[in-house]
């Protein structure tokens, strides 16, 4: 949801009636999608706190709509599914006037847009839970759709609000006495610096974390704080001290979608050390479990990553037409790196004309994204290209040796040849 949005200056759902208004055509699947999450939102937003209680005969006769609405939909969908079970959730909690009976149905099919990278549903779902909950909501949930409202903000780059949700979610969990959610909250305003580009200070930020985690024995926070320092080390060119980070990220995870995250980012921390193997293990894993959207994403550009790293042309190509078949959906920070990384494996074959033209799209997608420390990071590369001569390239030449690994980082790549077993 854009800022504009946020303010009240467009109606509630318009990201859902965007939707429908981009479909390939009125009855085309996303459309009928589109119309209907809506129309069950409308149904929902009857429901809030300060509106006047509806009559049970308007109320039943937008029930009523709403379900024939659903009754159309794709039955095979998963969205079709969360969105008959939101609208069950609303009869209930009309019934029982009961608000509080919404918010597991909010949150999974906000859940579930989020993977799906629909980050602007995403936004109004969640909205939508904190507006029509009201004071009605526990504590509990509250903090639960801040901190998902934040990250959600965080990844679309709105990093001023993100930072004032999860300061709001922070002080409700201290107040209540969870200091699981408040160690999250302090992580995600941690990840928030980095998207800024303070490097030194998220490192700080996260390492603070990261010990009253240990004193807590908070698996989970543990998990995410290792995840965090490992993104800000290899962000600063730290990739050997990012992976072992990154490795105990990945065995502290109990859920498979952070996971199979971490993994993709460990695969590229592999490649920058100068481990394809390694780095190869790690992402076909990812590839194959499937997971979320965006761990795939990055998966699939760092497979593709690793086969110009290997001169292998071919491979190369493979993957990225995997790529292109997914550029439609990929948020801006991945999109950026697409093209950056697409852009230094034409400059490896020799391709340096395009090479350019291809960092010049990353840089300017990384601008507009406000996504500082990539576009430092692109500039730095679209330099070092400018220095690069096409006599001095050799198709043939074998790819860098690995550089000398720590125990550490050779038990990493151990454990990941199991996955190809």
């Amino acid at each position: 949801m854009s800022e504009a949005a946020r303010k009240g200056q467009a109606p509630f759902h318009a990201a859902f009636l965007e939707r429908l208004a981009t479909a390939s055509s009125p009855s085309s699947s996303d459309a009928r999608l589109g119309h209907a999450a809506f129309l069950t939102l409308r149904l929902v937003d009857l429901l809030e706190a300060r509106r006047a209680a509806l009559p049970r005969a308007a109320f039943q006769y937008q029930l009523t709509a709403t379900e024939l609405c659903c009754r159309d939909l794709p039955r095979d969908s998963t969205e079709t599914a969360h969105l008959s079970g939101l609208v069950r959730a609303v009869a209930d909690a009309y019934r029982a006037r009961d608000v509080q009976l919404l918010v597991p149905a909010l949150l999974a099919y906000a859940h579930y847009l989020e993977d799906e990278l629909h980050l602007s549903e995403t936004l109004d779902v969640l909205d939508t839970a904190l507006r029509v909950g009201g004071a009605a909501l526990c504590t509990a949930d509250r903090v639960a759709t801040r901190l998902r409202l934040a990250r959600v903000l965080r990844k679309l780059n709105e990093f001023d609000t993100a930072e004032l949700a999860y300061a709001a979610a922070g002080t409700l969990a201290a107040a209540s006495g969870d200091r699981h959610s408040e160690l999250l909250s302090r992580i995600g305003r941690a990840n928030t610096v980095l998207g800024r580009g303070n490097l030194a200070e998220a490192e700080r930020w996260l390492r603070e974390v990261l010990r009253d985690a240990e004193i807590s024995d908070d698996r989970e926070a543990q998990a995410r704080a290792n995840q965090g320092l490992a993104v800000v080390l290899v962000t600063r060119g730290q990739p050997a001290e990012a992976i072992p980070h990154a490795w105990r990220a990945v065995q502290a995870f109990q859920d498979e979608i952070s996971r199979t995250r971490v993994l993709a980012d460990l695969g590229g921390m592999l490649l920058i050390i100068g481990d394809p193997d390694a780095a190869e293990h790690a992402l076909a894993e990812v590839v194959r479990r499937g997971g979320t959207e965006d761990a795939v994403d990055n998966a699939v550009i760092e497979l593709m990553h690793c086969a110009s790293y290997r001169r292998d042309r071919v491979g190369f190509e493979r993957w990225r037409e995997r790529c292109e078949a997914r550029l439609a959906h990929m948020p801006p920070n991945i999109l950026a790196d697409y093209y950056l990384k697409v852009g230094i494996g034409r400059a490896r074959f020799g391709q340096f004309g395009r090479a350019e033209r291809l960092l010049r799209t990353a840089l300017q997608v990384a601008d507009e994204a406000g996504l500082h420390e990539l576009t430092f990071r692109i500039d730095r590369i679209r330099s070092g290209l400018r220095d690069c001569h096409p006599a001095h390239y050799t198709p043939s030449a074998a790819a860098a040796e690995p550089a000398l690994q720590s125990n550490a980082i050779r038990e990493v790549s151990s454990a990941l040849a199991h996955f190809a077993t």
